[in-house]
């Protein structure tokens, strides 16, 4: 998610269960590689499993990550995949990538070319899209091992590595500038871009936060950010919800990966302006209901206690 991010790949702040088990990294892995963080592994898992349990319409078809995760045949009996106690989770996480991708097209119409995703995990935007990605350059930034394991699984699976896909490997726990390694990889900073982070604020401090928010916004004016951020547990007024929120912080800290920032909407849209950003919105996870799941008749809503920071410079 940012340049002091511990742990690149996109760990979800929704995870009931962090201590879940991981999937196994397919043999035809770089034996050099290491597999994704299991937190990655979960939330492409779910995406998937909205495809394959919830009725149409699907807020976001993809069953690419699964693909690429190719987890044990029973994957479906683990704990955190199940379908009627983790729907809430499952739901937030594909209208959190439905917003991000529904950005991107919109920026992409308006002519901007560049799209960043820090953090990127197992994100399968230019798989699943490839009528807009090919309108773009997609800078994926990542941890090297689980990068170089995503780009062997990427070769394996048929889909390459396009021009348009540039894997920029960072530890992004020990390497903050992350901004060069753009550069050095063929990052235009005269031009806007879009950056998504989403599932790693919570892990980090305000400060690195801030940080990040001020590398965003000293890109070319026209870019913009969307960045998940975790609201603070009396915020949330769903028992269930909170719950949820207790077990992931449970697990968060057994793993040592503690949740360390919450953030009020207005703590997060006043950041952002602090750090430069001209335009900041607040995406509220009851927002992302109405936009993506009214007129459902199976109950699928979104769990709350994550929202989105949409802010540009």
């Amino acid at each position: 998610m940012t340049g002091a991010g511990p742990r690149s790949s996109a760990p979800d702040s929704t995870a009931p269960d962090s201590t879940a088990p991981d999937s196994a990294a397919p043999d035809s892995a770089a034996p050099d590689s290491a597999a994704p963080d299991s937190t990655a592994v979960r939330v492409a898992l779910w995406r998937a499993m909205h495809v394959q349990v919830d009725s149409p319409p699907h807020v976001l078809a993809d069953e690419i990550g699964l693909k690429l995760a190719a987890p044990d045949g029973d994957w479906r009996a683990r704990p955190d995949m199940d379908p009627r106690a983790t729907s809430g989770f499952r739901a937030s996480i594909v209208a959190r990538a439905r917003l991000i991708q529904d950005l991107v097209a919109e920026e992409a119409a308006q002519g901007v070319d560049q799209y960043v995703v820090l953090g990127a995990g197992l994100d399968t935007f230019v798989q699943r899209e490839p009528e807009i990605a090919a309108r773009l350059t997609v800078y994926e930034v990542d941890q090297p091992g689980p990068q170089a394991w995503k780009r062997q699984r990427l070769i394996d699976l048929g889909y390459g590595i396009p021009d348009g896909l540039r894997l920029v490997p960072v530890d992004l726990e020990t390497d903050g500038d992350w901004p060069a390694h753009l550069a050095a990889a063929g990052f235009d900073a005269t031009r806007p871009a879009v950056v998504a982070s989403t599932g790693v604020t919570m892990y980090l401090s305000k400060e690195a936060t801030a940080a990040t928010l001020r590398q965003i916004a000293g890109l070319a004016p026209g870019s913009t950010v969307a960045m998940t951020f975790l609201l603070p547990p009396e915020l949330l007024t769903d028992d269930a919800d909170r719950a949820g929120l207790a077990a992931s912080r449970k697990g968060a800290q057994a793993s040592n990966t503690p949740f360390i920032s919450f953030y009020t909407p207005g703590e997060m849209l006043a950041m952002a302006r602090k750090a430069g950003f001209q335009d900041v919105n607040h995406i509220s996870g009851t927002v992302l209901a109405e936009r993506y799941f009214t007129g459902r008749t199976d109950g699928l809503r979104p769990s709350s206690g994550e929202d989105v920071l949409v802010a540009s410079t």
